[in-house]
């Protein structure tokens, strides 16, 4: 994945709710490979906003075989990005943009004959629909069942595109609605999809041991209850892919670990490699990680969240040791190859060699 933004112009602009718009960016053909992506990953958007440099994730949500570029911007109370997106973007402007990247994807063949699984909630439902559409565009032969929570049905994203997939891939989709202000004759479609609501579903509408992989994004507390339900019946760690917007406050126990090491590593020299180039960069205690520390060096060092949940910061330890606080965007082989989140990586002793290019 190219760290580099590109300057995008977007071609279309789409309201699919009173709160979601999709965007549509046009490709020029010398950017069509670096904006190959895979189901259920995500583009980095970059804006000034008020002077300030604002950096939000968005997920695809389209298939690959859609031909488009395409993410979704739902606003949130107090959104920095989402709130100025949706009230000035308009067709022909342009946005920098960070090619494809994320690790919530799926390796879908042909001659699969699976059966998947989505947990979505809210505007989570973004690469939840990009996968569903490529397994079911990929394997002719496998199946997909989605769980889908919202507010009311005017909140619902996508909701006529689901209605068509459901009609074109009779029989292989299947999608249920839960709706937790808007009340249905059936009582197990009303409501959050909390713990219980999990619990009912993994009991009545599918059978979890028959399912190869589930998929789940959404608000944090859905996420937990879908996850721990999946866990409680026994489905293997494995086969359940989570995607974070955003994460929660550390521990108090790993907040005071963290500024124990920070003040430890305090002026410690680093090697930092990016854009080829490898550079000396001391740690600073008070930038308070390994990315900051690059960008306060002058090194372009990509990020987006600052939280440990999109990657964008992603780079590889080549020699010493890093404490991480939190590693929700990297998947357990990336960790197990030595991929570290810089903006959650602080050095453990001296000889650290991370790696951005890797």
């Amino acid at each position: 994945m190219s760290a580099a933004f590109h300057l995008l112009t977007i071609a279309e602009i789409v309201d699919e709710t009173a709160e979601a718009r999709s965007i549509r960016f046009a490709i020029p053909d010398a950017l069509a490979d670096e904006f190959a992506f895979k189901p259920g990953q995500h583009l980095t958007l970059k804006a000034d906003i008020l002077g300030e440099d604002v950096r939000r994730n968005y997920s695809l949500c389209v298939a690959p075989q859609d031909g488009q570029v395409k993410v979704t911007v739902k606003r949130i109370a107090g959104g920095a990005f989402s709130n100025w997106a949706n009230d000035n973007l308009e067709p022909g402007d342009q946005l920098e943009v960070m090619p494809p990247h994320g690790s919530f994807t799926w390796e879908f063949s042909r001659e699969a004959k699976n059966h998947y699984a989505g947990f979505a909630g809210g505007s989570g439902i973004t690469p939840i629909l990009s996968l569903l559409k490529t397994a079911l565009l990929t394997e002719p032969d496998s199946k997909f069942t989605l769980f889908y929570g919202n507010r009311d049905s005017q909140s619902v994203i996508f909701l006529e595109e689901l209605g068509r997939l459901k009609n074109r891939f009779m029989g292989r989709l299947q999608v249920h609605h839960f709706l937790a202000e808007e009340f249905e004759e059936i009582d197990l479609f009303n409501g959050i999809l909390d713990r219980a609501k999990c619990d009912l579903i993994l009991g009545s509408l599918i059978e979890p041991e028959e399912v190869d992989a589930f998929f789940i994004c959404g608000p944090g507390p859905m996420m937990d209850a879908a996850e721990e339900a999946l866990r409680q019946v026994g489905v293997p760690a494995d086969r359940i892919l989570v995607e974070r917007f955003t994460a929660g406050r550390p521990s108090a126990a790993m907040a005071a670990q963290m500024q124990e090491l920070q003040e430890q590593a305090a002026g410690m020299a680093m090697i930092v490699t990016l854009d080829g180039r490898k550079r000396r960069v001391p740690f600073s205690a008070e930038a308070g990680n390994i990315l900051d520390s690059a960008r306060l060096a002058g090194l372009p060092a990509p990020f987006a969240c600052k939280a440990g949940v999109c990657a964008t910061c992603r780079a590889r330890v080549l020699t010493g040791e890093v404490s991480m606080a939190a590693r929700y965007g990297l998947s357990d082989d990336e960790i197990a190859a030595g991929y570290v989140l810089t903006c959650q990586s602080v050095p453990k002793g001296e000889g650290v060699e991370v790696d951005y290019d890797a």
